[in-house]
């Protein structure tokens, strides 16, 4: 499917009013304006394993193995043949004097009424099915071991052939993030390298003439950039490579000159500040210019204001490259800091991963019972800052951390997650479940 222009994905949108459009809106925009990686030579690259922890997989990994590869012990104990247990009977058995370890198949045999002592992971010897482990084995004076009944079954404590992984079916999907637990799967199989999508590379930068840098004199009126280090911490944990263009002035000479300098090396460019009602209009005067630049049509950004508290104006789209085929994703941010959080979180975290190439990345919402009354009215998306923990009784609770006002960082410091109170809902009384889109691992 090709590329759809910004005005397509729009008129196809339902309900659309870039007024008061609703946060799901946002994500069907986004889901239909960014590209995944992969399309392009040099997308992908060919990592050790060492290295591409948090990477997207760009291809299959086909088991060359079945893991395990034999049949084998879960338990220290005495490999026999299931068959001779019956039911509601003890089961008295010989050891024969070796032992089976792990590492080696055991070279014996062993006959009806005889057993092997067995270590884990050790190979089951042929014609053995079952290990019973050795502290539900009752010793007797001439060196046998029984079984009392109704302990066992047959199989039970093996370890199948290929029942983590059988050769020649997928172990990991394209499209994977690279876990800890994935990484020892590829290394499982013994592949030393695995083809990865390269990282994407997002620019950064404030705008605004109130705006200080550190290192500045404090001036009055003027606030230092705290989204610069936020959004910087974000795109670093999602595995990008950040490309921090700093304070840009409230110019649009200068801020023609920062979008084409973004737009040449980034994939992505992301601007905090200069999206609000007042602040926009040079900025769509610019953007109109930079859309026109494209002889493919595909250019456009457009400014919305977003039915959800906190976080209204956010504007979105496609510049073109300069002197180059392609676009670069834009996301203008608001200029609050609690703001800027909160729409990267919810829209624009979900669209790179979606240009990272990864497949099922949307976050999880957790269910928690909240302990206080929430007001909400219906008709817009809140995201409240709140905190989880466990409640007497095992289940989830959550809190708000107080003051949910729009300039109150710390609140985000004292978080642990977002509670998420949907377009349609209404007010929240104690007890009532709420959806909480928890920062563990995000920021």
């Amino acid at each position: 499917m090709g590329m759809k222009n910004v005005e397509k994905i729009i008129a196809e949108l339902q309900g659309y009013d870039p007024q008061a459009l609703r946060a799901d809106a946002v994500n069907d925009f986004l889901a239909q304006l960014v590209q995944p990686l992969g399309h392009a030579p040099g997308d992908t690259e060919a990592l050790p394993l060492l290295q591409a922890h948090h990477r997207v997989l760009a291809a299959d990994i086909v088991s060359p193995v079945s893991v395990p590869p034999h049949d084998n012990s879960a338990m220290d104990g005495y490999a026999f043949d299931g068959a001779q247990l019956q039911p509601g009977q003890a089961l008295t058995l010989q050891p024969v004097g070796a032992t089976a370890f792990a590492g080696k198949a055991w070279q014996g045999s062993v006959v009806p009424g005889q057993c092997v002592k067995i270590m884990t992971g050790a190979i089951m010897p042929t014609g053995l099915d079952t290990v019973v482990p050795q502290e539900l084995t009752q010793a007797n004076a001439d060196g046998s071991i029984t079984l009392p009944a109704g302990v066992l079954q047959r199989g039970d404590n093996r370890r199948l052939m290929g029942e983590d992984l059988m050769q020649g079916q997928p172990a990991l999907r394209a499209g994977q993030r690279l876990t800890p637990a994935a990484l020892g799967l590829a290394a499982s199989l013994g592949l030393p390298t695995v083809t990865v999508y390269r990282r994407l590379k997002v620019a950064y930068f404030s705008t605004g003439d109130e705006i200080l840098s550190l290192g500045d004199a404090p001036r009055e009126g003027a606030v230092y950039d705290s989204n610069r280090y936020t959004v910087f911490g974000l795109l670093q944990r999602l595995g990008c490579e950040v490309i921090d263009m700093g304070v840009v002035k409230d110019d649009p000479t200068l801020l023609e000159a920062a979008f084409r300098h973004a737009a040449a090396q980034a994939d992505a460019v992301i601007t905090s500040g200069g999206v609000s009602v007042g602040e926009a209009d040079h900025t769509k005067a610019m953007m109109k210019q930079l859309a026109a630049d494209d002889p493919s049509g595909h250019s456009g950004v457009v400014f919305w204001r977003i039915a959800m508290r906190p976080g209204r104006p956010m504007a979105v789209g496609r510049i073109p490259r300069p002197g180059a085929s392609g676009h670069t994703v834009l996301f203008g941010l608001p200029g609050n800091p609690v703001a800027v959080m909160v729409t990267f979180l919810a829209f624009v975290r979900p669209a790179l991963l979606r240009m990272m190439g990864c497949q099922g990345c949307a976050p999880v919402l957790l269910k928690a019972r909240s302990t206080e009354a929430l007001r909400k009215k219906p008709g817009r998306t809140e995201y409240q800052r709140g905190t989880v923990s466990t409640a007497p009784d095992g289940s989830l609770q959550v809190r708000t951390t107080g003051n949910q006002g729009s300039g109150v960082l710390s609140s985000m410091v004292a978080a642990n997650g977002l509670i998420v109170l949907h377009h349609g809902q209404g007010n929240v009384a104690v007890g009532d479940e709420v959806d909480v889109m928890v920062f563990d691992g995000v920021i």
